[in-house]
């Protein structure tokens, strides 16, 4: 395998969705994979796909491919995954719930390891086998299982808050499910997940397709 790089953002997804295809792949399937297999199966630039497992992977031969085990053993290498992350969750209400019953996180390198909520009801019970916590123990608990990942799954007016405290407790990337706008201090990572917009933008493209236009 090549030397790692920085990698952009548009390689990341593409990589993703190359080691998505394979492990989806029967194990009663092909012991080889060509790029021309996973270009034509994914709809992508077949000459893209070989470019792009070239930096991932020195294993490629011609005529014959790639050793499909192997070559999802360099991408998942390459992306992280084989070298989990522990992570918290902040809010465990419907949406925090479906968030730790998600199996395949640790399978992209994420790991929840506990869970925090406001609501006495649910502090100290198991939800998919995380303990959720009390949420004024979040900075605590944080700083002292030295968590560098934070997920925030929590109401609005709470988001800012929450994301302080995770902060306060050594957090350095957060996941943020919240429909706010967060405040970090620099060399903090966030990354929003905003469905209403991505709802939004799916509603408006029915609407542009259904009338014969294309956005």
């Amino acid at each position: 395998m090549t030397a790692k790089s920085p990698m952009s953002i548009l390689l990341y997804h593409r990589l993703t969705s190359y080691l998505h295809y394979l492990k989806s792949l029967p194990e009663s399937g092909p012991d080889n994979v060509s790029s021309t297999v996973i270009a034509a199966a994914l709809g992508a630039n077949d000459v893209q796909v070989r470019k792009d497992l070239a930096v991932v992977s020195n294993g490629g031969k011609p005529k014959i491919g790639y050793i499909t085990k192997a070559l999802i053993a360099d991408l998942a290498h390459y992306l992280g995954h084989d070298n989990c992350t522990d992570a918290v969750l902040a809010g465990a209400g419907n949406l925090g719930k479906a968030l730790l019953s998600y199996e395949n996180f640790e399978q992209y390198g994420l790991k929840i390891v506990a869970a925090f909520d406001a609501n006495p009801a649910l502090v100290g019970t198991e939800q998919s086998g995380v303990k959720i916590l009390d949420a004024a123990k979040i900075t605590d608990m944080c700083r002292r299982m030295n968590i560098r990942v934070g997920i925030l799954a929590v109401p609005a007016f709470e988001a800012q808050a929450v994301c302080d405290a995770l902060v306060a407790g050594g957090v350095r990337a957060i996941w943020n499910f919240a429909p706010a706008n967060l405040r970090t201090p620099a060399g903090v990572i966030v990354k929003n997940e905003d469905m209403a917009a991505s709802l939004a933008v799916l509603t408006r493209q029915l609407v542009e397709n259904q009338s014969g236009y294309e956005l």
